[in-house]
C-alpha cells in the first residue's frame, strides 16, 4: 500500500470515493459527473498549490483505493502550534474491514508529527456511528460538539 500526494490524474477516483457514500448522496453530491466540471478542477488545483493543504490518495495494485484531506492549520491557541485537519476520508467499499482506513489515519498522523502539529482533529457525521468507533479505536476522543452552517 502506498499513501501519497494525490495527481491530478487521481481526481475522477477520488470523486468516486466521495460519491460511494449514502450520507453524501443524501446531501446530493452522491454522483461522479461524466466529466470533471470547472469548479472541481479549480479545488484540485488550490490544494495543490497550498503548502497547508494535501490531497491524498491510498494506492494499491496502481488503483486508487482510499483518499483523505489533510488541512495544517495555524493558530495561536496551544502556544502556536499548527493543527492538523482530517477531512473526507473514504476507502472504497470493496476494501473495507481490512484495516486499510486505519494505515491511512495513522499515516496522516504520522505526517502531522513530521510537521511539527500539536493536534490531529477530525469531524464526522453524527450519523456515522461506525465511524465514531473507528476513531476511537485510533485513539481519537469526542471531546468537542461541532457545528455547520451550509451556504
Amino acid at each position: 500500500m502506498e499513501f501519497r500526494i494525490a495527481t491530478r490524474a487521481d481526481v475522477p477516483a477520488v470523486l468516486d470515493l466521495l460519491a460511494d457514500d449514502d450520507i453524501t448522496r443524501q446531501r446530493g453530491y452522491g454522483t461522479v459527473p461524466e466529466h470533471v466540471d470547472a469548479a472541481i478542477w479549480a479545488a484540485f488545483e488550490a490544494i495543490e498549490a497550498d503548502d497547508r493543504n494535501e490531497l491524498i490518495v491510498a494506492v494499491d495494485r496502481n488503483e486508487v483505493v482510499g483518499t483523505c484531506q489533510l488541512t495544517f492549520i495555524p493558530g495561536l491557541s496551544r502556544g502556536g502550534g499548527e493543527r492538523l485537519l482530517i477531512e473526507a476520508v473514504r476507502i472504497r467499499s470493496d476494501r473495507r474491514g481490512r484495516g486499510l482506513g486505519g494505515e491511512l489515519i495513522r499515516w496522516a498522523v504520522d505526517r502531522a508529527r513530521e510537521r511539527g502539529c500539536r493536534m490531529v482533529q477530525l469531524t464526522t457525521d453524527k450519523r456515522r456511528t461506525d465511524a465514531h468507533r473507528f476513531y476511537e479505536r485510533l485513539g481519537f476522543t469526542a471531546s468537542h460538539e461541532g457545528f455547520k452552517l451550509a451556504l
